[in-house]
Order: structure tokens, then C-alpha cells, then sequence
């Protein structure tokens, strides 16, 4: 499912029109992307929590010459799915 058919979908389930919906959709991605980026999580109760993690500096290796490389640490956004959301999947 791509944007556009999760945007009809909203409006359809909302009963209101696409470009209500997509607006509200925008609003949302833009909402966690602002608290995460802030290092806050967002929890969705019975859907799931983004959240940002870090990662340490490491030492990698280039596969094509073998030469050991450092790779610098970084933040990266992650989700963890709630139970009821598991559930519903399996």
C-alpha cells in the first residue's frame, strides 16, 4: 500500500474527503518526525512506538578489499509494534 491508496483508505474509513484525510496524514508524519528527531518517542497505544536509537562508532570492514573501515556512530528511527498490532498480524 502506497501513500495515496493509505490516503483513500482514511477517507473512505473517516468518511471524509481524500484531501482532508491526506492533509491529516501529512500532519501525522510530520508530528512523529518532529518528536523523534527531538529524541522523544511517540507510543500509539495498541499500534505501536517510533522512537530514535543510537548506534555506537564501530569498525567495519570494506568487503571488496578487506580493509577495516570506521563507521561513525549515528541515530536511526525505529518502531516497535504494540501487542495488539502483533496480534492482529498473526
Amino acid at each position: 500500500m502506497n501513500k495515496s491508496e493509505l490516503v483513500d483508505a482514511m477517507a473512505e474509513s473517516a468518511d471524509i474527503s481524500k484531501a482532508a484525510a491526506g492533509r491529516a496524514l501529512d500532519g501525522l508524519i510530520d508530528a512523529i518526525t518532529v518528536a523523534v528527531k527531538n529524541d522523544d518517542s511517540v507510543s500509539i497505544v495498541g499500534f505501536g512506538t517510533f522512537l530514535l536509537r543510537a548506534r555506537a562508532a564501530r569498525t567495519g570492514r570494506n568487503p571488496k578489499t578487506g580493509n577495516a573501515i570506521e563507521i561513525a556512530a549515528s541515530k536511526t528511527p525505529a518502531f516497535k509494534a504494540g501487542k495488539a498490532f502483533k496480534d492482529a498480524v498473526n
